[in-house]
């Protein structure tokens, strides 16, 4: 096969071996062959295409990414090489990934802007919206239930320990700018029409609008943050004995009757940001993290109060994720529109480890994929949807669905991103592979 068809012949040969973590019909056979060093991904992806291709006669070309050493492949190989010091004597493993390429299927139109999303239940996506209701939705235009009650715009939501897909009784919290958050229970089977439905607990403790919400994760607690400076932790389960008992007509045409809802009280207040606590995050059961507008972001102990990191970061910061290599790194957004990654194990000064320059205005949101270390997305006002890998510095792929600002983000059975804005649309992009 003449794998340098095209190429200068006095280019230089190099011994190189393919692989991948892709299954078959994806896989080539574990052999070397000789390859001219002055070709760039896109050739390399030819060739991987006319060897998987070679005696299928219905083989439909799949373009692939290339990745050498744990980085993408950007320039020529020969420069990667040379750059990276890699001895062209010795045979070159060569990993081929499928091309982030995200399809833009599906859009559901809310009333007013869409301010808060949560993928992380496979069986439905819930969304916040300024219109003050929270909405369930089974599929991109199909909305099964509608959550009532808010006064105020909503600006977070967050599904309280995800259930498996056609399970009953699924609980989430949604919080506004009415400085309550809200507790919903619902059953997550098809519905022919949307639902109305109460929220069996109301949280209210805070002094001014609350910003953001995060599950502990077996699902007992929730926690969030507020312009008030502070972060409340709230007991999520119906069985509050510290709650009290409030009356709260229901909405409905002829309807003087009463439900029953219980109102939960603070079990403890976190203290120490100066400005609003724009992101909260609980990752594991005895550790919260959050980010402020003070340009700070801190590790806080549940069981003591205290912040057992506290890193400055010179900008106010608007979003926050934990994840990546063993779910520990911090990758955090703001208003001078570059993501940055801590990892806080190691020693000395907090300095990023990563920095990703793309977005041209604030970032509003940024997540890491539950089931890979590298990758994120990112929404920002500029209007697009970055999907980020660590082994490169640019992005694998922009999404531009929306015509206006980008306000939330998140992943969505593994391979969707999901994302709402100013434009009042929740747009779901699909065939995202992240192997």
């Amino acid at each position: 096969m003449d794998i340098g068809g095209g190429v200068e012949e006095s280019s230089r040969q190099v011994q190189v071996r393919f692989v991948t973590k892709l299954k078959p019909p994806y896989k080539t056979p574990p052999t070397s062959l000789a390859i001219p060093t002055n070709i760039n991904r896109w050739r390399l992806s030819d060739i991987v295409n006319n060897i998987l291709g070679a005696g299928v006669d219905d083989w439909q070309y799949q373009p692939f990414d290339i990745v050498i050493d744990g980085k993408y492949l950007r320039v020529s190989l020969e420069e990667f090489l040379l750059a990276k010091g890699i001895s062209a004597e010795r045979v070159i493993e060569i990993e081929y990934i499928k091309v982030v390429a995200p399809r833009r299927e599906d859009i559901s139109l809310h009333d007013d802007w869409v301010s808060a999303v949560d993928g992380s239940s496979d069986g439905y996506i819930l969304t916040g919206c300024y219109d003050g209701l929270g909405r369930i939705w089974k599929d991109t235009g199909i909305c099964t239930h509608i959550l009532e009650g808010h006064t105020g715009p909503i600006t977070s939501v967050c599904v309280i320990k995800p259930k498996v897909e056609g399970a009953f009784d699924q609980l989430v919290a949604t919080a506004s700018k009415d400085r309550a958050l809200r507790l919903w229970k619902f059953d997550a089977g098809k519905s022919a029409q949307p639902k109305k439905i109460r929220a069996f607990k109301i949280l209210k403790g805070h002094n001014a609008a609350v910003q953001s919400i995060a599950a502990e994760p077996s699902g007992e607690m929730v926690c969030s943050g507020s312009w008030d400076c502070a972060i409340n932790l709230w007991q999520a389960n119906g069985s509050d004995a510290g709650g009290d008992i409030v009356s709260v007509k229901k909405r409905k045409k002829g309807g003087g009757d009463e439900e029953p809802q219980s109102e939960g009280a603070v079990v403890s207040t976190l203290v120490g940001h100066t400005q609003c606590v724009s992101s909260v995050v609980w990752p594991q059961h005895e550790t919260i993290f959050s980010a402020s507008w003070d340009h700070s972001i801190r590790r806080w102990d549940v069981e003591t109060g205290k912040d057992s990191l506290n890193m400055f970061c010179g900008k106010a910061i608007n979003c926050l994720d934990i994840g990546g290599e063993s779910s520990t790194l911090i990758a955090a957004g703001g208003s001078d529109h570059i993501i940055r990654i801590w990892d806080p194990r190691k020693p000395g000064k907090y300095d990023p480890i990563f920095q990703f320059s793309g977005h041209n205005s604030w970032i509003s949101s940024c997540k890491w994929h539950n089931k890979s270390w590298f990758h994120l997305v990112s929404a920002s006002y500029d209007g697009k949807v970055m999907i980020w890998d660590l082994r490169t510095a640019f992005p694998l792929g922009v999404i531009d669905s929306h015509k206006n600002k980008v306000l939330c983000a998140d992943w969505w059975k593994d391979d969707s991103v999901i994302s709402g804005g100013v434009d009042s649309k929740l747009c779901v992009s699909s065939g995202i592979s992240v192997e």
